[in-house]
């Protein structure tokens, strides 16, 4: 573990990870790629070769663009403080027993934090049927796509678990979660931050692997290495070494959203690992909440996330085996 906690032992370490992962990527989605690929160049010689740039993919960089600018200008704690924080000050004071600054005044940044980004990563798919005439759903978000690729959902999960559970123990990990300090004051202040952080993780997955990689899809597997840019940059604030493997997870789950046509996997892989990280940083550092809420006197201790983490590990690995069984079966039924 002292390697993780020095620069130098970070930086070696996302390296020769990114080196080893690297080849097993490709070799896994390589089709998929090569699809894209050739789809890509079908729809150009359809259109013709004197005809205009697909106007979806710089719509798509300029819609993808605006809703980043907006999180960042709009979404921001500065702002907050600036703007909404007195409107929500100035209505508590007016209606008292309605809004409690006091006790939860950075709960209420949270939530707010968390509609800005719902706002912003949704609006592409809001103005989207309006300029081409298109369903949302085709954003990637039909079931049958996931239904059909459930099996890669597992095998996410059995892969990242247990790098969760070694990553949870460097200090980095444990001061950046949970990303509100307050999650474990009770658990009311725990469920209410990760409902909000959950949703922000679905709005994510419908920005960056639904909109932006359906807009910007004549680009091909660009569409792909086009996305985890400023998806990696939205990491930045986060510690080194997750911020290293979204470019990991962004290709990853961008590939896996292009296969499967469907954004619900990449939602339900961020979702779990989202709540087991809060679960396990409030483990290490022995602050999980006790109290149902900040003035409840009865105590509702919580002492098996590590049950629950190898819980979800095991299920995932058995679900995982049984699908691969099946599907097994069905391609030896298909052979006969």
């Amino acid at each position: 573990m002292e390697l993780l906690n020095s620069p130098l032992g970070k930086l070696a370490t996302s390296l020769i990870l990114l080196a080893a992962i690297a080849p097993v990527v490709v070799r896994f989605f390589r089709g998929t790629w090569a699809e894209l690929e050739a789809e890509a160049v079908a729809a150009r010689k359809a259109r013709g070769d004197n005809a205009r740039v697909d106007s979806r993919v710089p719509v798509t960089f300029v819609l993808g663009a605006l809703s980043l600018l907006l999180i960042n200008y709009y979404g921001s704690r500065d702002f907050y403080e600036g703007s909404v924080q007195p409107i929500l000050q100035d209505y508590a004071n007016s209606h008292p027993g309605t809004l409690d600054m006091g006790t939860y005044r950075d709960l209420y940044w949270r939530v707010f934090w968390g509609l800005s980004r719902y706002g912003a990563y949704l609006l592409p798919i809001i103005v989207w049927p309006f300029v081409y005439k298109e369903s949302p759903l085709d954003l990637g978000l039909r079931l049958r796509g996931f239904r059909d690729h459930a099996w890669i959902y597992l095998l996410c999960l059995v892969v990242v678990i247990p790098t969760l559970a070694v990553v949870s123990r460097t200090p980095e990990f444990n001061r950046y979660y949970p990303m509100y300090p307050g999650a474990s004051r009770s658990w009311i202040d725990f469920w209410v931050w990760e409902i909000v952080y959950i949703g922000q993780f679905l709005t994510l997955e419908i920005f960056f692997r639904g909109f932006w990689l359906r807009g910007a899809r004549a680009l091909g597997v660009g569409a792909i290495f086009s996305m985890i840019v400023p998806y990696v940059m939205i990491h930045f604030p986060k510690p080194y070494l997750e911020a290293c493997g979204a470019i990991v997870a962004g290709v990853v789950l961008g590939s896996l959203s292009m296969k499967t046509g469907s954004i619900w996997a990449g939602f339900l892989i961020h979702s779990t690992v989202a709540i087991l990280m809060d679960l396990l940083a409030l483990e290490q550092r022995d602050r999980m909440p006790t109290h149902l809420g900040p003035y409840s006197e009865a105590q509702h201790k919580f002492l098996y996330t590590t049950h629950v983490l190898w819980t979800v590990w095991v299920l995932a690995l058995v679900g995982l085996l049984l699908l691969l069984h099946r599907r097994r079966r069905l391609v030896r039924g298909q052979n006969r």
